[in-house]
């Protein structure tokens, strides 16, 4: 698992991410591999940030699969974008990467199977395995470290000078306390649109 956080401060959205690999019971740190959860989307000739939380599989995945996507079905500037592309994503993830959708006979919708993260310059989004889409208005998290990173982020939010701030905040604490979050931590910074 991980922790990944984004935040919306003033002008700026920042997204975080350790680099933390697990296997069972090995840890494949970033010493020995060069473990980079969060990637960048060119939307139109704007950028977008995305980090993942779950199987490590869906990292090349989701890469390989937005890149494919038609530039007429990438748009990420709103929820409603947002969904749009990931319903349109869906089915190129199963037929292309052979995403395995069934998660239990009772789900009211095909699962994409991830959560994730999503930074841009119209603020910070999350993306749940249905494709339900969250616009956060201060700072969320994901991964097995979330819980940590949203208390710490809670604890400093109000007091901080900057969204960079409260990231760090927020995974400092996952990769103390959730044995499978562990740094350094890639952070990248975008500037807001408008401010909040």
């Amino acid at each position: 698992m991980t922790t990944v956080v984004a935040v919306r401060k003033g002008s700026q959205v920042v997204i975080a991410a350790d680099t933390l690999v697990t296997f069972g019971d090995t840890r494949l740190s970033h010493a020995q591999e060069d473990n980079r959860k969060v990637f960048e989307v060119d939307d139109a000739g704007r950028r977008s940030l995305f980090a993942a939380s779950g199987s490590v599989a869906h990292f090349p995945a989701l890469r390989h699969a937005l890149a494919a996507i038609g530039k007429d079905d990438l748009k990420l500037r709103s929820r409603d974008e947002i969904y749009r592309t990931f319903t349109k994503l869906h089915p190129l993830l199963k037929e292309s990467f052979f995403l395995q959708t069934k998660e239990d006979e009772h789900d009211p919708y095909e699962s994409s199977q991830f959560s994730l993260m999503l930074a841009n310059a119209t603020g910070i989004y999350g993306v749940y395995s249905y494709r339900e889409v969250f616009e956060f208005k201060q700072f969320w998290s994901i991964g097995s470290g979330r819980s940590f990173a949203l208390g710490a982020m809670h604890a400093v939010y109000a007091k901080a000078r900057s969204a960079r701030e409260v990231a760090d905040a927020g995974i400092a604490a996952g990769c103390e306390f959730d044995r499978n979050s562990a740094g350094p931590a890639d952070v990248l910074t975008l500037k807001l649109k408008v401010s909040p």
